[in-house]
């Protein structure tokens, strides 16, 4: 009988090791499989509004994004940074992009900041000018329209033409905030609704001037350098190139779900080291405190 037992007993314990096994095989493979699981279940819409400089980022995030997720779709629109912010506030989007940190009337309205990228800016004009440098001082002219010919800052005999961005732009708001320092812009100005359209209004008017984030600064126009120093992502980093501001994307509380998701992956270092310099934006991480 003692003998019967035993064998009962090692039956049971063979069972017991052998089911512990199998079941921390199961767990291990369960762990990978959930993490797998918890990216193919991700599901539903992320509904996105405002700055047109941050386009130029986020639609590469949108492509790269839904093709890791196959069953979520990120809608992107511009519009402006303070439409974002607008839409944002009143839940008519997900996230709102812009280009400024949040303004005072935005605040108690439970907006949640999260800054993704450093986003530059540069001043272009149309491609016969031949002015290659101006100084704060001169450009603070042109944009206020105390400066109205080329002649002025060393040019042909031209007049100058400013285009540029409407008052709910953040772009606007940037250039305003580093360069005019309270000072107002001219009334005496072709208004454009996003970068491309000031791109392009630059690229085909002979006089021209204007500013736009820095990746959408291509070969049909020129882009001068400020106070002598030319445009790189290296001087702005190095505090020699001031103009640029941060990108921001709002949500509406904390973020949940696929709007989590898309965030995260904006600001993961994976999307971050192979992406953001690569389209023409600075990390954030690269700046110095």
């Amino acid at each position: 009988m003692l003998f019967s037992g035993k064998k009962k007993l090692l039956a049971v314990l063979g069972t017991m090791v052998v089911s512990t096994m199998l079941f921390a095989g199961c767990g291990g493979n369960s762990a990978d499989n959930n993490a797998k699981s918890a990216s193919s279940d991700l599901k539903g819409k992320v509904s996105a509004s405002g700055s047109t400089a941050l386009l130029p980022l986020l639609k590469p995030a949108q492509e790269a994004f839904e093709k890791d997720h196959k069953d979520v779709t990120v809608n992107i629109a511009g519009g402006g940074s303070f439409t974002g912010m607008n839409q944002v506030a009143e839940g008519a989007v997900d996230i709102g992009d812009s280009d400024v940190f949040l303004p005072e009337e935005y605040k108690g309205k439970g907006l949640v900041d999260h800054k993704v990228v450093v986003e530059p800016f540069v001043f272009i004009t149309n491609k016969d000018n031949k002015v290659s440098n101006l100084s704060t001082d001169q450009i603070v002219g042109i944009l206020t329209g105390k400066i109205t010919n080329w002649k002025e800052v060393g040019g042909a005999d031209k007049a100058i033409t400013l285009i540029h961005r409407a008052k709910s732009s953040g772009s606007r708001a940037t250039i305003s905030s580093v360069i005019l320092k309270g000072k107002q812009f001219t009334d005496n100005a072709s208004i454009q609704d996003s970068n491309g359209a000031v791109l392009k209004g630059v690229a085909s008017t002979p006089g021209a001037i204007g500013y736009v984030d820095a990746p959408y600064a291509d070969k049909t126009v020129k882009v001068l350098a400020l106070n002598g120093v030319p445009y790189s992502a290296q001087a702005i980093i190095d505090g020699k190139y001031p103009v640029y501001g941060y990108g921001h994307m709002y949500t509406k509380g904390q973020p949940k779900g696929a709007v989590k998701a898309f965030i995260d992956y904006v600001m993961s270092p994976g999307f971050q080291d192979k992406y953001v310099e690569k389209l023409g934006f600075i990390p954030v991480s690269k700046m110095k405190k």
